[in-house]
């Protein structure tokens, strides 16, 4: 096999996507990450990757400024962006292993520690205003209002929800959506988002096989034309939710993600345990679903509110 650093990450996406079944936006993602790591460091056998060829990039990393939408430097690069790099860098190197390629152990490559991740939510009279604020006199209202109730209900990506076929079996009252890594999972589909997508698909006159599909309001609330695909894209559904949010008074920033974590939180709040929360979500580790029992902490105040020192 080649020793060409360049060569071997082309051979790495290929094997990550083939053989690993990861997303085509995560073979996108790597191949950014580490395309950076070349450039700068100038590497081009496997063998000269060292620590202290790592440990300038890292530095390097950590000065990168982000920038804002004025196109001025904002803030450096969060930590825990950087640690996305390393762990492109040290599956690449796994890889590398792998074929017997010489180059750096990858556990030599330890991540940023990074500050505990916090949510950003809203509250259920904020989440409320949203699923009703849609116009559900046209077909754009009655699409936006069919996106959102089943984000709500199901607690998809907004990936996944782009992906969703139009011909869903709304009678089964749940679904198999594929998620990352290529997992199966399935989701259940509540009577609201049940009736407000049936009632946005009997006002579809397209032959289009997305379930959610772009609309131009210019053309008298008409289907988009003139398109191979009418599919939304995440980008779509992401600046629809911000109009939408903006519209009812949300001074927060609220995401497809936003509604994810309001999902999660809500079954957590109403007695569902972790082990569900995280099939349900689609975690592959339930670590990343622990984020959520900070929800908890109000019926824990309650708790020690009723019973602390009752016994005095």
């Amino acid at each position: 096999m080649s020793q060409n650093i360049s060569t071997l990450k082309t051979e790495f996406l290929q094997y990550i996507e083939i053989e690993k079944g990861r997303s085509l936006n995560t073979v996108r993602n790597y191949d950014q990450y580490l395309s950076r790591f070349i450039d700068h460091t100038k590497i081009k056998d496997p063998k000269d990757i060292t620590d202290l060829v790592v440990r300038d990039f890292r530095i390097w990393l950590n000065r990168q400024e982000t920038k804002n939408e004025k196109g001025m430097a904002a803030t450096t690069l969060k930590k825990r962006t950087q640690n996305y790099y390393l762990i492109a860098l040290r599956a690449f190197l796994k890889y590398l292993a792998r074929q017997n390629i010489v180059s750096l152990a990858p556990d030599r490559i330890e991540l940023a520690k990074v500050p505990e991740r916090s949510l950003d939510l809203i509250t259920i009279e904020e989440l409320e205003r949203l699923l009703n604020i849609p116009d559900l006199k046209t077909l754009k209202g009655l699409r936006d209002k069919a996106m959102l109730e089943l984000f709500f209900s199901t607690g998809l990506r907004v990936s996944e929800l782009c992906a969703l076929p139009r011909d869903i079996n709304l009678k089964l009252e749940e679904m198999s959506v594929r998620g990352k890594g290529e997992k199966v999972r399935v989701v259940f589909i509540s009577e609201n988002a049940k009736n407000a997508v049936q009632r946005y698909l009997d006002k579809r006159d397209d032959m289009d096989d997305a379930l959610f599909v772009q609309i131009t309001a210019k053309k008298n609330d008409k289907l988009a034309k003139n398109k191979d695909s009418l599919r939304l894209t995440p980008r779509s559904v992401e600046r629809i939710i911000k109009h939408y949010a903006s519209m009812c008074g949300i001074s927060k920033k609220v995401t497809p993600h936003v509604i994810r974590h309001s999902f999660a939180t809500d079954l957590l709040r109403n007695g569902a345990d972790l082990r569900s929360v995280q099939m349900l979500l689609g975690h592959a580790n339930i670590n990343t679903t622990q984020i959520y029992t900070h929800v908890t902490d109000t019926e824990l105040r309650k708790i020690h509110k009723k019973f602390h020192r009752k016994s005095e």
